[in-house]
């Protein structure tokens, strides 16, 4: 059973991470902030993990009252978002929110209001495709099936934008479009999703006319993302050897929550890690649906995930998915 002690050390921890991605909003509106870290707070705690050393994480005290469930947390974004529509992140979060008590029409809308402010994301658009087509009983309509398309022009790897897409293909009676699709899926995902997709694919291919497909010998998750890790000659840090080093993957130009991080030691150095799915933060966001990333290392003194004053960071480098050479890192330089 999961303590209490347990829930709180999470919940900290998960503020600590949000104070990187929200603390530009906090000048703008702080309650705001509080009602987005309140919304991700209840939901996981699974960066604890991650970060690894609560003892470390000090919370700066909130001015005003954390709200202490969902339906508050929902009614203060509401309101800073009446105040200040042009928040992407609080649109999306509102989104997530309501799509997780089953009000599928507010957020449709919700993530309609995120399209407008940002029609280039693949995973707002895809997001807001999904969340129309739950609105509509699982209907498909032209503006859904026009995000998905716009999703995968961005982003041709995106998995569920090319799940979606098939879907609303077989539901508009086009099996082979549909199988088409899908296909490229089956050399990306791990093999219990390949051999519960195949059958999927081949009934379409069967409705097309189509012979079935067999199972691909090499269905499986795509290679992992080596990084190798080094310091530069003469560098003096003069940390101890337990200090953390992070090692990230993230959205180019996207936010700065990774898509893929490990934690290790600066006494590990020089280090190669492999960075896949399993190293992902967060579910929704997967290193495999990526067409690029950005890569960079982190010596954090603190232990934090956060970056802080005081931390030296590799310059980052940007690499095509999937990469055929180790992506080579320096710290120090």
């Amino acid at each position: 059973m999961v303590t209490a002690g347990f829930i709180v050390l999470a919940l900290l921890i998960v503020l600590a991470a949000l104070a990187w991605v929200l603390r530009p909003l906090w000048r703008q509106s702080p309650r705001f902030v509080l009602a987005a870290i309140a919304l991700l707070g209840l939901a996981t705690g699974s960066l604890y993990l991650l970060v690894g050393h609560p003892d470390a994480l000090r919370p700066a005290p909130a001015r005003a009252q954390v709200p202490q469930d969902i339906d508050q947390a929902i009614a203060e974004l509401r309101a800073a978002l009446k105040r200040d529509p042009t928040q992407v992140e609080g649109w999306m979060l509102l989104g997530r929110a309501l799509l997780g008590q089953e009000k599928y029409a507010e957020a449709s809308a919700a993530f309609g209001q995120a399209v407008r402010l940002q029609p280039d994301h693949p995973e707002v658009l895809v997001s807001a495709a999904q969340a129309r087509m739950l609105a509509a009983g699982n209907r498909l309509d032209a503006t859904a099936l026009a995000w998905l398309q716009q999703a995968l022009r961005i982003q041709p790897e995106h998995q569920r934008a090319r799940w979606f897409l098939g879907v609303a293909q077989r539901q508009a009676g086009q099996p082979a479009e549909a199988a088409a699709t899908w296909e490229p899926l089956l050399a990306r995902v791990d093999a219990a999703t390949a051999a519960s997709l195949l059958p999927q694919i081949n009934a379409a291919r069967a409705d097309a006319g189509q012979p079935p497909l067999a199972m691909p010998a090499d269905a499986a998750p795509r290679a992992p993302l080596v990084v190798e890790v080094a310091l530069a000659p003469g560098w003096r840090a003069r940390l101890p050897g337990d200090t953390a080093v992070f090692i990230i993957a993230r959205v180019p130009g996207g936010p700065p929550m990774p898509v893929a991080v490990e934690k290790h030691r600066l006494d590990e150095l020089p280090l190669r890690v492999e960075l896949d799915d399993g190293d992902s933060p967060m579910p929704t966001a997967k290193l495999s649906a990526l067409a690029e990333v950005e890569v960079l290392a982190r010596v954090s003194p603190s232990g934090n995930a956060i970056p802080q004053e005081g931390d030296t960071s590799s310059a980052p480098l940007r690499v095509k998915l999937p990469a055929t050479e180790p992506v080579q890192l320096t710290l120090g330089e």
